[in-house]
Formats: C-alpha cells, sequence, structure tokens
C-alpha cells in the first residue's frame, strides 16, 4: 500500500512537471499559437479565406489531410477535400508531435528459474519509477499541384532506434486536373490513389494508436497487446461516397523492398469495406470490416512493424533486457512472419460526448523459422468506452478492455525436421483506466492505471504467471 500511495504520488508530480517539458515547443498563449499555425498552415485553395471561420477550418488547412491536432480526433481515413495550388510552386508544411511519459509499474512473474550460463534468463528486471526516452516525429508535407501531395514521416527519436529513421514516404492523389479531362474529374470526386512506402490501412485500430512521438489520438497510454501496425511498399485505391468506404490494396509484403530470394517472397493483399454516417447532429456511427492476407512473406511484419516501440518499458524482461532492443515490452507477436490471414472489425459509435469503439480480430498463419507446417490462430477483442466533457470537449475519461488468446509455436520434431504441432494456449488481459486534458487543441496530458495478466504460459517461460500493473503519464504536443 504503501508503495502504491508513493508512486501514486510520483505520478502527480509528473503530471505537474510534464508542462514544463514542452514548454520550449509550445505555449497556451493564444498569440503563439495562431503563429504557429500562420507558419505551418498549407494554404492550399485559390484566395485567402475570407472569415476568421474559414480560415480556422482544418479542411482549409489541412485539405486531404488528418488535422494533426485536437480536430483530427476521431479522423479514420483522411477527409476528401477539394486542394487547390495558388500559383505554380509547390506548397509546404512542416509538423512534428512530441511525447514524454513518466513510468510508475510493477511487474512479477513465477516462472521456474532457466539456468544459462549460470544466470537464471527468467527473473524479472528490477524497474521503478522514473521518465521513459521523449520520443518525436517530424512531418513534411507538399502540395505539387491541385490534388497531388507527397507526405515524409520520419522518426527523429524512438525507442527502438537512437537515430533519425524514415518511417515513410508517399505520393496521395486526389485530383488529376493536369489531364484536362473532365471524365478523370469526375472520377477523381470519389477516389483517392496512395503509391509509396505507407502505413498500410489493415482496420481502424491502427488510426487510435500512439505512433511513436504521435499519441495525440490515443486516449489511453498503451497500444492493443497484439498491436497490428506496419508500413509497407506499394498502393491502396480508395473509392468513397455518402460515407461508404471501400479500398484495395496491394504491398511488397514486408517492411522494406528486397529482391533475393524471389520464390521466397509474395505480394501481401488488403482490403476494407465500411460505412461512416453522421445520422443526427449528436449521432455518428462507424463500422468497417478489413482483411489482409500474405501466404509466403520473406519476413512479414503486420504484428511486428511499429519500429517506435511499446510505451510499458521493460515490464516482464529479464535482467539482461535493453530499453531499445526490448522494445516490445508488453506486447505479444503470434510470428506469422511467413503466411498470414487477418481479419478485423471495427464498430464506432460517437454520441454528444460518449464515444465507444470495439477491435474484433482473428489472423491465422505460421512462421518462417524451423518451416513451421501448420497454421496457428490468435483472436483479439478490444473495447474502448470513454465520456469527453468541458467546453470543446477539452477533457475525458475512460476505460479499455483488451483480451488476446492464441497458439505459441510448438516444439521443434528432429525427426520431421520442422515444426508440426502447435505449442499450448495462452492468453493475456489488459484493462487501463485513462483520464486526459486538453490545455489547448496542440496539447495534451494524459493518466492512466493498467493492469496486464499473462495465463496459462509454460512454467519454463518467463510470461507464466506475469502480471504487471501501475501508473503511467504521458505529455503529447502535436502540430
Amino acid at each position: 500500500m504503501t508503495r502504491s500511495i508513493r508512486t501514486l504520488m510520483l505520478s502527480a508530480l509528473a503530471l505537474g512537471l510534464l508542462p514544463l517539458t514542452v514548454s520550449a515547443q509550445v505555449t497556451a498563449d493564444a498569440q503563439t499559437t495562431s503563429a504557429v499555425q500562420a507558419v505551418t498552415e498549407m494554404a492550399a485553395t485559390e484566395a485567402p479565406a475570407d472569415t476568421a471561420e474559414e480560415a480556422d477550418n482544418p479542411l482549409v488547412q489541412f485539405p486531404n489531410q488528418r488535422p494533426p491536432d485536437q480536430r483530427g480526433l476521431n479522423t479514420f481515413e483522411p477527409p476528401k477535400t477539394e486542394a487547390r495550388l495558388s500559383g505554380t510552386l509547390p506548397k509546404l508544411r512542416v509538423g512534428g508531435a512530441f511525447a514524454q511519459q513518466f513510468q510508475a509499474l510493477d511487474h512479477s512473474n513465477t516462472a521456474e528459474a532457466l539456468m544459462v550460463d549460470d544466470v537464471n534468463v527468467n527473473q524479472l528486471i528490477d524497474i521503478g519509477s522514473g521518465f521513459n526516452l521523449a520520443t518525436a516525429n517530424l512531418y513534411v508535407n507538399a502540395l505539387l499541384t491541385d490534388g497531388v501531395q507527397v507526405n515524409l514521416e520520419t522518426y527523429l527519436s524512438s525507442r527502438h532506434h537512437a537515430e533519425a529513421w524514415v518511417k515513410g514516404g508517399y505520393l496521395q492523389v486526389d485530383a488529376m486536373t493536369f489531364l484536362g479531362s473532365d471524365a478523370v474529374d469526375q472520377v477523381m470526386d470519389y477516389v483517392t490513389l496512395k503509391l509509396g512506402h505507407f502505413e498500410v490501412n489493415y482496420g481502424d485500430a491502427h488510426f487510435r494508436r500512439s505512433d511513436n512521438g504521435n499519441a495525440f489520438y490515443n486516449p489511453f497510454i498503451g497500444n492493443n497487446i497484439m498491436d497490428a501496425f506496419t508500413t509497407e511498399i506499394g498502393g491502396e485505391l480508395y473509392v468513397r461516397h455518402a460515407g461508404a468506404l471501400a479500398m484495395l490494396g496491394i504491398t511488397g509484403g514486408e517492411i522494406k523492398g528486397d529482391v533475393t530470394n524471389p520464390d521466397g517472397r509474395s505480394f501481401s493483399v488488403l482490403g476494407k469495406l465500411g460505412l461512416d454516417r453522421q445520422v443526427t447532429d449528436d449521432l455518428r456511427l462507424r463500422l468497417t470490416g478489413s482483411a489482409y492476407h500474405n501466404g509466403n512473406a520473406g519476413r512479414n511484419t503486420l504484428y511486428g512493424g511499429d519500429r517506435g516501440g511499446s510505451r510499458y518499458y521493460l515490464v516482464l524482461e529479464n535482467t539482461g533486457a535493453r530499453t531499445s532492443s526490448n522494445f516490445t515490452s508488453g506486447r505479444i507477436n503470434p510470428d506469422f512472419t511467413e503466411a498470414v490471414t487477418s481479419v478485423m472489425v471495427n464498430p464506432f459509435v460517437k454520441f454528444r460526448g460518449l464515444e465507444l469503439f470495439g477491435t474484433l480480430e482473428r489472423t491465422t498463419g505460421h512462421s518462417g523459422f524451423e518451416a513451421e507446417s501448420i497454421d496457428r490462430v490468435w483472436t483479439q477483442l478490444a473495447v474502448d468506452a470513454l465520456y469527453r466533457f468541458l467546453p470543446r470537449e477539452q477533457a475525458y475519461l475512460g476505460v479499455r478492455y483488451n483480451t488476446v488468446s492464441g497458439e505459441l509455436p510448438g516444439a521443434f520434431d528432429a525427426e520431421e525436421g520442422q515444426i508440426t504441432e502447435a505449442g499450448p494456449e495462452v492468453s493475456i488481459d489488459r484493462y487501463e483506466v485513462a483520464g486526459g486534458w486538453f490545455p489547448t487543441r496542440n496539447l495534451l496530458l494524459k493518466v492512466a492505471y493498467v493492469n496486464q495478466q499473462y495465463n496459462d504460459f509454460p512454467a519454463l517461460d518467463i510470461r507464466s504467471g506475469g502480471e504487471f500493473d501501475g501508473f503511467m503519464v504521458e505529455g503529447v504536443l502535436s502540430f
């Protein structure tokens, strides 16, 4: 009890200190905020806005993009709006996102000792209260011509990579007026094309997750336990009309390009169907279904593509763990690196200040490690419930329940020369209670309590009887 009180007091102290950590980048002063927005505004209309209301419209400031501040909450695919280039020179917008956490977590397990070179590799590392690494993203967007933009996203600081690391770069086409065809213009009223190296649009959960320095759209601290997120090279074609959405994508199936071992690689195919309607002024309903498939990947990373890393530093890791190399603490990866077929359904309901968001997911596949010859199955359920209040919905309270279950890889069969049976079925349960406050629309402060439990893991697995819990505080700046 004493330790819990102490960690809670430290968390409260950290919450008070967090504004100081970002004060060099932003202040709540309205004049400064307006100056920042004036510098970063893309100015993609034919003429300056006629009114202050239009000048503050995110669809004017960020055409065909998700606004990077509070106005981008509950935006999924980037909205399709008219983007006009004034003059002949490309219009440039530079933005960024920064995040800092204070962690006060405890962890424990009941795994049996496993001695390797006289070291018990199932002994947990000692962790306590402290600040995590500050993370940062850089965004560069250029409107090249009417409806055509290029986007570059870079991790400046991340848990897994100390050096700057390009997340992706891609071309987004929402209009083809340069062709001078009325027929093409009419088609492009409903079509968007994305080409390059980008975050694949599988499911809706990735729109509400923390992406390294950008934790602005995630009302909680952690992402899903089984975190479907990766970047791949390819293209996605969108067709949208009256709230209906259809998307088809083809990618190289890996996180980076490769031309070797052509017989051991194949393309990934993904798709999404959905409907998003503002039924009344108070009620919005959205439902989407997504699928992703690759039957012969060189090294697929659908559940291991996040190079930013988990927010829960070093939980359930052994004494030899390091922050950068053990960057997925608290997550589970089914290791479907060679073949994977995944389906995700996401309902979303917003009624006034109340929000409900769900994830139902089933994935099957196998790894290429030691020639696994059978498919294993994993399932995931996540439910978010939030209530936003105060003017402009500046504050919120929420709870998330997340559970996953599935089969671990089986033992290697020396006679068969491959893995022929699945391992034990295990599960992980997490609940998280969080609250947040937007002092300005570019700044977010969060505090959360999390509890995660590991069930039915083998006795010689470090996660056997595993549990972690405690408080987290996070400050986020995005512009």
